[in-house]
């Protein structure tokens, strides 16, 4: 099965129809924050988030602990929905929960980890939303028997208990952001005592500490880099199809900052295969319907450079929703620029909407999704139905970027309702 694993990921920006827009200081600005990326971040993975290669060779030592973590995962079709949807479409999904820590997640925080143990660093912090980052973190951490340290956001801290059991249990240090440990989040509190805490926020806090400490700090999301990790699984997922003699037309994945979607997808655009490539998110944190294509700091303190990107703006703080892993204010650069030339189609979700797909998916397939992944189930299941309706026997490929095994609360909570 070890074969089935990439020897090289794929990076889209030399295949981008124009320039990426760079990365920028603010013209007021009192300091480089590119200068401060060499200070907080593995030398490798700085150097992979600017390449201009379009395929970057992964290390064995990666490649062997894909294969203990779980990889690679498993295509699957998903028979029993298309006959409960009555669709002449044929869905399959590429199933990222098979991963030990449950997610897609691990997927760069494997190679992120690496490249630091590899530089002598003793401690990684980061932020985490949902807690499948966080995880992933906590494993690739005590996988290269170094520590690390993780700011998660606070409401899901308080939500998912289990998230947080499970990060410990690897190791880590789990703090609910905002929290005291910092001086922004300190600042924060000060001026909400109740504020729910945000991606950005926690960002922040994860940033200031590892400035402070002299750490590095690994990347959940959103810069290139990550995407450029995350595309073993559409990698993968073009040579499972080729082992059936299938080739999917529709390519869906959830969105946070972007990396689950780029992921799965840039490999198939890199390709030419498929003919739609939608990205969904929720209609809660509207960054699809009313966020706006500028500069914007990718964290909300402001410490790292500006992106050119789809945004709410960094001072946003998300409802406190559920699906933790989409409550970030932007999207990935190439992303945003893909969707703002309407070469890659977006939709929104309720959480009425996807708690009733996720539902449907269980019954049908047995496996409990992430409230996150339920979004791209959403997405799926809407194309199964107009293909229904034009009786268009069309082949969908979505995502399945996490189990809900975690997030059973959620599912209790949305039952009462």
């Amino acid at each position: 099965m070890i074969d089935l694993i990439p020897r090289y990921w794929y990076n889209i920006v030399p295949d981008l129809n124009r320039p990426l827009p760079p990365p920028l200081d603010p013209e007021d600005s009192d300091f480089s924050r590119i200068e401060l990326l060499n200070r907080i971040i593995p030398k490798e993975v700085l150097r992979q988030q600017f390449t201009a290669e379009r395929y970057v060779k992964i290390p064995d030592e990666v490649i062997e602990l894909y294969s203990l973590a779980g990889r690679p995962t498993p295509l699957m079709r998903a028979k029993r929905l298309e006959e409960l949807l009555d669709t002449p479409a044929k869905i399959y999904f590429k199933y990222e929960g098979a991963t030990h820590s449950g997610s897609h997640k691990i997927n760069t925080a494997i190679p992120q980890a690496y490249f630091a143990r590899e530089e002598g660093v003793e401690r990684v912090v980061t932020e985490t939303g949902a807690g499948q980052w966080g995880t992933a973190v906590a494993l690739s951490a005590a996988l290269m028997k170094i520590k690390s340290t993780i700011f998660m956001v606070r409401v899901s801290y308080e939500q998912k208990p289990g998230r947080k059991t499970v990060m410990k249990l690897y190791g880590a240090e789990v703090y609910p952001s905002p929290s005291e440990i910092t001086e922004y989040g300190k600042n924060e509190l000060a001026k909400n005592s109740t504020n729910p805490g945000s991606l950005g926020i926690a960002m922040s806090e994860a940033i200031e500490y590892v400035i402070k400490n002299d750490y590095r700090y690994l990347i959940g999301s959103v810069l290139e880099v990550v995407l450029l990790h995350q595309s073993i699984i559409g990698l993968e997922t073009i040579k499972q199809f080729e082992l059936i003699g299938e080739e999917p037309e529709v390519l869906i994945g959830c969105v946070g900052g972007g990396s689950n979607f780029a992921g799965f997808a840039y490999p198939f655009i890199g390709s030419k295969i498929g003919s739609r490539y939608i990205a969904v998110s929720s209609s809660e944190i509207k960054k699809f319907s009313k966020g706006v294509y500028e500069y914007d700091f990718p964290d909300s303190a402001g410490l790292l450079p500006m992106l050119k990107m789809i945004t709410l703006g960094k001072d946003y703080v998300p409802p406190p929703i559920y699906s933790g892993g989409l409550r970030y204010h932007g999207l990935a650069p190439t992303l945003s620029l893909m969707i703002k030339d309407k070469f890659i189609e977006w939709m929104e979700f309720s959480e009425k909407e996807t708690y009733s797909a996720a539902k449907l998916f269980a019954n049908a397939q047995g496996i409990i999704p992430a409230p996150e992944s339920a979004h791209a189930i959403s997405a799926a299941i809407k194309i199964a139905k107009e293909a229904k309706e034009k009786n268009e026997k069309k082949i969908i490929a979505f995502n399945l970027s996490g189990h809900g095994l975690l997030d059973l609360s959620y599912y209790q909570k949305m039952e009462a309702k």
